[in-house]
C-alpha cells in the first residue's frame, strides 16, 4: 500500500520510520518533510497545510492510508477535506481538533464535563486581565488561545513579567492565537504525557512519556515546543494510570461525543501530577513532539495495521507490543530557540552517532544545501537511545550527542534526571 505523511518535523520523522518498517507499506511520501525524513520517504513538495493540493496529490497517486502529524492542518480541516474525497485519513476532524486549537474551548469543555484542570480565567482585554492577576497573584500561567507552535504559554513569576505577557500577546505577538488568552492558577509537581490512540468512546494506550517544556536544564527558562523526553515516565505508576483513564481521558472522548465532536485519531493529555493531584494542563489532538521519538522507538507492533483497525471500527483488535526498554530522546536547536535563531548551519556526525545500534537520530528542522544537511528550525535533531535502565540510555543518549555538530548548538543536559531519580528513591 501507498502512505502520506503529512508535516516537516521530528515526530513525522518518528512516525515515519516506524511507518516504513510494516510489511503493508509498499512506498512512503511525506509532505514536505526534512532532511532525515527524505532518506526514508519521497519528497512530496506541498506545504503541509495546502490542503487542497494535498487531497489532489493522495488522488493522483492513489494513496492508501495518509497520517497527519502536525495540528494546524487537523485543524484547518485537512480530515474533513479527505474524507469527502472518501480517501482514507488518520486524524481527527476539524470539529474535535477544536479540543486543541482553541484553549478556551478546552477549558470551558473540561469545566463542563468535571475534568480536573487549574482554576482559570478567559480574557478578551488588557485591564480586566491585569486586575484578575493583582487579585490572584503569581506565580501564574498565561495562555494564548490559539495555536502558537508550543510557545504560547508564559509561566509569569513576577506581576511585572505578567502584566508584559498580557500586553504582548494582546498587541498580537502571536496573532490572532492571542486575540483571546486564558489566565489560570499555577499548579506544581511533575508533567507527564499521556497519549491514546482513540476512537469514539474506545481508546488504546501509547506508552507513557515526559517532555521537558522549558529551554535550559533545571525547568528554567521560556518554554519551547519540547527539549526532550523520555519513556516510560516513572511518575506514572499503575494507580495513577487508572486515574487518568476514569477520571479525565474517559469523560473527555464521552464529552467530545455528547458535543457532537467525536474523537478520531491520537489524543494527548499534557498532566501535571502534584499536590493537587492529576489535572490536565492542555489537550492535543496529536502526537507529541518529542514524545513520538522515544516512543516509536519502544513499539514493536506495526504502527499501519493499528491506524487501519482503528479506521475500519476494530479498535478492540489494537494491542500495541512494547519494549521493556527504557528509551530517551535529547533535542539539540539552534542558538536563540526559542526565540530569533539562525539556519543554514552545516550539521556533521550523524552518520557517526548513529554506528551504535541503540541510537537512532531524528531530523526536525533541517534542510539539503549544496550537499549538505544543514539546520533549518529552532529545534533540529532529536537524538534518541535506547538501554536495559533509563539511566544507561540517559548515557548512551548523550555520548551521541556530543558526536553531532552544528554551530550555536544548545541542548539540555539533565533530560531523564528526574526520571532516574525517583527509580533510585522508589528502590531505595
Amino acid at each position: 500500500m501507498k502512505v502520506l505523511v503529512v508535516g516537516n518535523g521530528g515526530r513525522e520523522h518518528a512516525l515515519a520510520w516506524k511507518i516504513k518498517q510494516s510489511p503493508l507499506v509498499d512506498k512512503l511520501y511525506v509532505a514536505r518533510g526534512n532532511a532525515g525524513i527524505w532518506q526514508i520517504a519521497e519528497k512530496v513538495d506541498i506545504s503541509p497545510t495546502d490542503i487542497p493540493n494535498l487531497v489532489k496529490f493522495a488522488k493522483e497517486e492513489k494513496i492508501d492510508l495518509t497520517v497527519v502529524g502536525p495540528e494546524q492542518p487537523l485543524s484547518a480541516g485537512i480530515v474533513d477535506a479527505f474524507l469527502e474525497e472518501g480517501l482514507k485519513i488518520y486524524g481527527h476532524k476539524k470539529d474535535a481538533a477544536i479540543l486543541e486549537a482553541s484553549k478556551v474551548f478546552a477549558k470551558n469543555f473540561m469545566k463542563k464535563y468535571n475534568i480536573p484542570t487549574a482554576f482559570y480565567e478567559t480574557f478578551d482585554n488588557e485591564k480586566e486581565a491585569i486586575e484578575f492577576v493583582k487579585k490572584m497573584g503569581t506565580p501564574i500561567v498565561i495562555k494564548a488561545d490559539g495555536l502558537a507552535a508550543g510557545k504560547g504559554v508564559v509561566i509569569a513569576n513576577t506581576f511585572e513579567e505578567a502584566v508584559d505577557t498580557i500586553k504582548d500577546m494582546f498587541a498580537g505577538k502571536f496573532g490572532e492565537a492571542s486575540k483571546r488568552i486564558v489566565i489560570e492558577e499555577f499548579l506544581d509537581g511533575e508533567e507527564a504525557s499521556y497519549i491514546a490512540m482513540v476512537k469514539g468512546e474506545k481508546l488504546v494506550p501509547m506508552a507513557t512519556s515526559q517532555d521537558h517544556k522549558r529551554v535550559f536544564d533545571g525547568d528554567k527558562g521560556p518554554n519551547t515546543g519540547g527539549m526532550g523526553a523520555y519513556s516510560p515516565a516513572p511518575v506514572i505508576t499503575p494507580e495513577i494510570e487508572n486515574e487518568i483513564l476514569e477520571k479525565i481521558m474517559y469523560p473527555t472522548l464521552k464529552g467530545m461525543k455528547e458535543e457532537g465532536r467525536e474523537l478520531c485519531g491520537f489524543l494527548y493529555a499534557g498532566l501535571m501530577i502534584g499536590s493537587k493531584g492529576i489535572n490536565v494542563l492542555e489537550f492535543n489532538v496529536r502526537m507529541g513532539d518529542p514524545e513520538t521519538q522515544p516512543i516509536m522507538r519502544r513499539l514493536e507492533s506495526d504502527l499501519v495495521k493499528h491506524m487501519l483497525d482503528i479506521l475500519d471500527g476494530n479498535i478492540g483488535k489494537v494491542e500495541p507490543k512494547w519494549s521493556d526498554k527504557w528509551s530517551i530522546g535529547v533535542v539539540m536547536a539552534s542558538k536563540g530557540y526559542p526565540g530569533k535563531y539562525e539556519t543554514g548551519k552545516v550539521i556533521t556526525g550523524i552518520e557517526e552517532a548513529e554506528k551504535d545500534p541503540d541510537i537512532v537520530v531524528f531530523h526536525s528542522g533541517t534542510d539539503i544545501k549544496d550537499g549538505k544537511i544543514v539546520t533549518a528550525g529552532g529545534r533540529v535533531l532529536t537524538v534518541t537511545a535506547v538501554g536495559n535502565t533509563l539511566k544507561e540510555a540517559k548515557e548512551k543518549v548523550y555520548k551521541a550527542v556530543e558526536k553531532i555538530h552544528f554551530e550555536g548548538a544548545h541542548y539540555r543536559k539533565d533530560i531523564g534526571d528526574k526520571g532516574i531519580k525517583r527509580l533510585e528513591n522508589l528502590n531505595g
